[in-house]
């Protein structure tokens, strides 16, 4: 009976379908941890009050519980600790976060429980989210707006005016990266096409005059926009606020620096199901600061998506046309034969070699000759000659290249012959039996070899740090300055993100829960991409299908 159940293949089919479900709930696993630990930071906690003493002197810590943890009594007792009437095997330590890091050596610290002689959770304990240095915590003792202490509605009053000072900041920031940046873009085009003409000859006194005009209006309009920039920024710095730290004294905070404040131990479930939202579009759409272990990351998904986008677009018709080539006009022969064996071993080929690759080729030869025909204006700083978007989206298309080539082949392969006599026979060329009939029927295993050249893409970092990626990008590759589209520029990335604010972080404990998220964001990025591509692959399935019959 069992070998009869052997022969029949059955136990295979059952480990199949058990290896597989283990897959699938190991990648949902791995996928909700992740999903825990970085979208559970965004949550407010609560801020804690230690009264601590024992193997330390007496203070006061305040801050949020990160994380706890066992630690065996001879290890602490070996790094110095007193814990002699401490009779348990293991200690608690708790890690804390305490902010206020310009009067602190670093932000995180343990507690051991044993130190603990009470704790507390007040209701007027204040977090001021800032623009550097990291969160504070404190009790608000004054809130000073425009020279005058509030007396009334004090916490209320608090809020309006942080509002007020954020609304101002993005606003000068607006103004700053907007129109002063456009005017400064603008100068730089002029300097560039005066050195051109330079080098030309060309730069006659009327040539020199004209520009020296379209500079002096510029410069004009920068001094109108700088006024309004410097009345913003001094109209931000008005008012201030007074805080009670752990140390007991009274520290002035400058609200212009001051992002947001709020009173977890005093919010509802409601207000921190708002809060919680509110942080977590920030994490979207904000600039990353502090070392990227703070702020958002929306440069960064910019920049992935972007690039892949590109990528996608690069790979899609070269793969395309190769793989019609070798599957509709090449020979059957041994050169072909050999493109096939080299195209699948490139697929195999490791991605930092890719790297090197577009580095030397696409960077240095390819970009430094366009710098030399095109932009020699630019000369010593070079423009394409440099690591940039276009670089690493040609960079990754070659890398993907094999995927698509052998995927549209595949889709080549399944049509059959007769469709192409028939199509012939009725009088169409072979181009145009190509181009209305193979392409369409084949155009989901094109769309099957995109998806998965864009998961490959997106995830990928090795290579783009040779060929474009960089930890802070000042300006994104896609503004309202002519061309509007700048190739040519650096660009952050997920991936990159995560691999810098993970290990080359200053501070490890604060870019932890950071990793998490991002990490989280660039799956859900993927996921994204890659369902937009196969609602596209099976649109076309539906509109094709006809033809299959």
């Amino acid at each position: 009976m069992v070998r009869q159940w052997f022969k029949s293949g059955s136990p295979w089919i059952w480990m199949t379908g058990g290896a597989v479900s283990i897959s699938l709930i190991s990648v949902i696993g791995l996928l909700a941890m992740i999903a825990w630990k970085g979208l559970s930071f965004f949550w407010p906690t609560e801020v804690v009050q230690f009264e601590l003493e024992g193997s330390v002197a007496k203070q006061t810590v305040i801050g949020e519980v990160y994380d706890r943890e066992m630690v065996p009594k001879t290890r602490l007792e070996a790094a110095g600790y007193d814990l002699s009437d401490y009779q348990d095997e293991y200690v608690e330590r708790l890690l804390v976060k305490t902010g206020n890091r310009e009067f602190v050596e670093l932000d995180f610290r343990w507690i051991l429980t044993t130190d603990i002689q009470s704790r507390s959770v007040p209701e007027e304990m204040a977090v001021f989210e800032r623009t550097k240095n990291g969160n504070f915590y404190g009790y608000v003792v004054r809130v000073i707006e425009d020279g005058q202490v509030v007396s009334q509605n004090q916490v209320e009053r608090l809020e309006e005016l942080v509002e007020r000072a954020v609304e101002l900041n993005e606003e000068a920031l607006d103004l700053q990266n907007g129109d002063i940046g456009h005017i400064n873009y603008e100068l730089e085009r002029l300097r560039l096409k005066e050195r051109g003409y330079q080098l030309d000859n060309d730069l006659t006194p009327e040539v020199k005059a004209d520009l020296e005009a379209q500079r002096a209006q510029l410069r004009e309009d920068y001094k109108v926009f700088e006024k309004r920039l410097f009345e913003l920024r001094s109209d931000a710095k008005r008012d201030y606020v007074v805080v009670r730290d752990m140390r007991g004294e009274e520290v002035t905070l400058p609200l212009y620096q001051v992002l947001d404040v709020w009173f977890p131990n005093n919010m509802g479930f409601f207000a921190k199901v708002g809060h919680y939202f509110s942080q977590t579009s920030k994490f979207i759409s904000d600039d990353p600061r502090e070392a990227n272990t703070e702020g958002g990351v929306f440069p960064a998904i910019f920049g992935t998506v972007f690039m892949v986008m590109l990528m996608a677009v690069i790979v899609t018709p070269f793969g395309v046309v190769a793989a019609i080539y070798l599957h509709e006009y090449a020979a059957k022969n041994a050169v072909t034969k050999m493109i096939r064996i080299a195209v699948i071993n490139l697929a195999g080929v490791p991605s930092i070699v890719y790297g090197v690759f577009g580095l030397g080729f696409f960077v240095y030869m390819l970009g430094g000759s366009i710098d030399q025909l095109f932009y020699p204006e630019a000369a010593p700083s070079p423009v394409f000659g440099t690591p940039g978007v276009i670089w690493s989206a040609l960079t990754l298309a070659i890398l993907t290249l094999p995927v698509v080539i052998v995927s549209t082949e595949e889709g080549l392969s399944r049509i059959p012959s007769s469709v192409r006599h028939g199509s012939l026979a009725l009088g169409a060329t072979k181009a145009e039996t190509l181009w209305r009939i193979i392409v369409p029927m084949a155009s989901p295993a094109i769309m099957t070899g995109l998806i998965l050249a864009v998961a490959r893409a997106a995830g990928e970092v090795a290579p783009l740090m040779l060929v474009g990626v960089v930890k802070m990008a000042p300006t994104l590759p896609l503004d309202g300055n002519f061309p509007y589209i700048h190739l040519d520029r650096k660009f952050m990335h997920l991936g990159f993100h995560i691999y810098d604010v993970g290990f080359q972080s200053p501070n490890v404990e604060a870019a932890r829960p950071l990793v998490y998220a991002t990490a989280f964001l660039l799956v859900t990025v993927i996921i994204a991409l890659n369902i937009t591509a196969i609602g596209i692959r099976n649109h076309l399935r539906e509109k094709f299908r006809a033809l299959e019959h």
